[in-house]
């Protein structure tokens, strides 16, 4: 088994940083119960009002399908709805 490593960044405005962290919560209750796959995620404040979330899948295929769900579930949404805007995100394989 291959663990996939979802690597996100974006920037989130300093008036919606507590939206977010309200927020993280209720997404990993929304991933734990409802993304196959889904092994934990750590949330990385970075500079330039920039932040890195970091999310292991227990499979390349499960991080797909977590992908086309999309934020279907309230708590993934919230959290969502916090971002401004994505900078990177990317996918590899922990070795």
């Amino acid at each position: 088994m291959t663990t996939s490593v979802e690597l996100t960044r974006f920037r989130v405005l300093p008036s919606k940083v507590d939206q977010l962290l309200v927020a993280r919560p209720g997404m990993i209750a929304d991933f734990q119960a409802d993304r196959v796959g889904f092994l934990g995620a750590r949330l990385v404040r970075l500079p330039n009002d920039e932040w890195l979330d970091i999310v292991e899948w227990r499979s390349p295929a499960d991080y797909a399908a977590s992908s086309a769900k999309g934020a279907n579930l309230p708590g993934i949404k919230a959290f969502f709805d916090a971002i401004d805007s994505l900078v990177s995100a990317e996918e590899g394989v922990l070795s």
